[in-house]
């Protein structure tokens, strides 16, 4: 009998080939796959076992400073804790274990003191139990606009530190971090500022200190790259600054008082300040009389034209920024009508500073004795 049903067709050996390749395929692909992620188990589980056990430290020698407190009554762990949160050390278990290997452990003292971050949990410790240096005496603080000898008084009085020791040290500029601009002339560059003091800060310690802060904010409001653009030197950015601190109190007319003064540079006039003849004469004023202003000094900015020879202060950082970044404008003229409250009037004409100038006079008729 015929089947009515077609024959079964046998493979071609090209396909049977093809077939047993794939499969093939397929079990060199598992076997990859098991083979990788056993490697994937075995290097995570290495690592694991490697690391297991390990307390995370910092290494190296740290960076930057910052200022930690231990207070009245701290624990060991307690002091762990604080140096944690301050970033000095990277964990308390570490702390732990540095605190294990040194028998004099408990000897911290309470206090401020100044110390590296991001250094190993021994390092921290062994600062703590041998301050020295890093152990915060007092503190003092230099205000703004003050020239360099009044500066020179301040920090005596805040620091208990000889004057001829201070004097000595400014004697010696290159010991002290100046920028490059500053000419060795430190007249300007000590920034004004609250600062901390240690056992072991002398008079050049603490100058170079503040060098240092004014080299910082200087970096940071970009004095050197704001020169270029308005086309003067770091240095005369500075010597303007120091005349925006003296000339004005209230801060949100300093950038307007930076322009004036650039204004009158850029046209060849004379800026009439009565802070550089205060400075050149050194009066303890507010205003000059034309005595005053008769002066031979090069600081005389009625008798000479453009910028004094050097700072008549030291800047705070508003008067640098306004001095970089000064406001727009075509004003020729200011003057402060009001010496309690800092409010300043801008004119473009010198018929309209007369006005402003007649306003400051009767404030100064209607307030006896605050005017020189």
């Amino acid at each position: 009998m015929t089947s009515l049903l077609e024959p079964e067709t046998k493979p071609s050996p090209a396909r049977e080939a093809a077939h047993r390749a794939k499969g093939c395929l397929a079990v060199l692909l598992a076997v990859a796959v098991l083979a990788g992620g056993g490697y994937f188990f075995y290097d995570k589980t290495s690592s694991f076992i490697a690391t297991f056990g390990e307390v995370p430290d910092y290494t190296g020698s740290g960076k930057g400073q910052t200022t930690v407190t231990v207070p009245e009554g701290a624990s060991v762990r307690d002091v762990g804790k604080i140096l944690v949160e301050a970033d000095v050390i990277k964990s308390t278990k570490a702390w732990e274990k540095a605190v294990d290997q040194e028998e004099r452990s408990t000897t911290i003292q309470a206090g401020r003191y100044l110390i590296r971050k991001q250094i190993p949990a021994i390092d921290a410790l062994r600062v703590l139990m041998n301050p020295g240096e890093f152990r915060i005496r007092s503190q003092f603080t230099v205000r703004e606009g003050l020239r360099l000898s009044a500066q020179v008084d301040a920090l005596v009085k805040g620091t208990k530190i000889k004057k001829s020791s201070f004097t000595k040290a400014l004697n010696n500029p290159k010991s002290l971090g100046l920028p490059e601009y500053a000419e060795d002339n430190p007249e300007g560059f000590l920034f004004p500022e609250t600062y901390e003091i240690t056992a072991e800060d002398n008079a050049t310690t603490l100058l170079r200190q503040m060098v240092a802060q004014y080299n910082r904010v200087a970096a940071d409001i970009g004095l050197e790259e704001r020169a270029r653009k308005l086309g003067y030197s770091p240095y005369e950015v500075l010597i303007v600054a120091s005349i925006v601190e003296r000339e004005v109190s209230n801060p949100k007319y300093r950038p307007r008082v930076a322009r004036v003064l650039y204004n009158r540079l850029a046209a060849d006039r004379h800026l009439e300040l009565d802070s550089t003849v205060t400075y050149a004469e050194k009066l303890k004023t507010t205003t000059t009389t034309p005595k005053d202003r008769r002066s031979n000094s090069p600081y005389n900015t009625y008798r000479y034209e453009g910028l004094p020879p050097g700072p008549i202060s030291a800047p705070g950082r508003a008067a640098l920024e306004a001095a970089a970044n000064p406001e727009a404008g075509k004003w020729l003229y200011f003057v402060t009508v009001n010496l309690d409250t800092g409010e300043t009037k801008f004119a473009e004409t010198f018929a309209a500073h007369q006005k402003n100038v007649a306003e400051f006079q009767a404030w100064c008729q209607a307030n006896k004795g605050k005017c020189r």
